[in-house]
């Protein structure tokens, strides 16, 4: 397909939030995770002519990206917070699955997920993905381990991964 044809533009154009999405529920830093996704939609528009009208658009541009935050992780390898190798494959793999079978938005599937919570771990998910928000800090200004609010932050979010994933398949979005 030719990157100038208005079709390649529409595709590219309409799958921002949910490749935004897809980058970042693989790392949890939102300004890296945009810097990727403009990585990634250089590429897209480079290897225009790879892609096969017909074809899943969202999954050849996902699994590109997951190239680019595959290249990012392997930059940032000596942070402490990096996921392992095999927790990195198991989340791109489940993601790929996830894509390939999605009728709806992941973005409006994951904000109708987040309505859906109970106050405190709405609250709890906003104040961990705030610019100062830790689960050290956190835990500290609740007088709770670094454990505990770090289980029951894992905890909400495979609830919301559930849901999401629940929603995509009813093509509830």
């Amino acid at each position: 397909m030719d990157r100038d044809s208005d079709e390649f533009v529409k595709l590219l154009t309409s799958c921002q939030s949910g490749l935004y999405a897809c980058i970042l529920s693989l790392m949890p830093d939102r300004i890296a995770a945009q810097d990727i996704l403009q990585e990634t939609n250089l590429t897209l528009w480079h290897k225009a002519d790879d892609f096969e009208p017909g074809t899943n658009f969202m999954a050849w541009a996902s699994r590109i990206a997951r190239y680019h935050v595959l290249k990012f992780r392997r930059a940032m390898n000596r942070d402490r917070l990096v996921f392992d190798e095999e927790l990195f494959s198991a989340l791109c793999e489940r993601q790929a699955l996830a894509i390939e079978g999605t009728v709806g938005n992941p973005a409006e599937a994951l904000g109708e997920c987040l309505k859906k919570l109970p106050v405190e771990h709405y609250e709890l998910i906003a104040e961990r993905y705030s610019p100062s928000g830790t689960v050290s800090h956190i835990a500290e200004s609740r007088g709770q381990s670094v454990g505990a609010v770090s289980q029951l932050l894992y905890r909400i979010r495979e609830s919301l991964l559930n849901c999401v994933s629940q929603r995509l398949q009813e093509g509830l979005t």
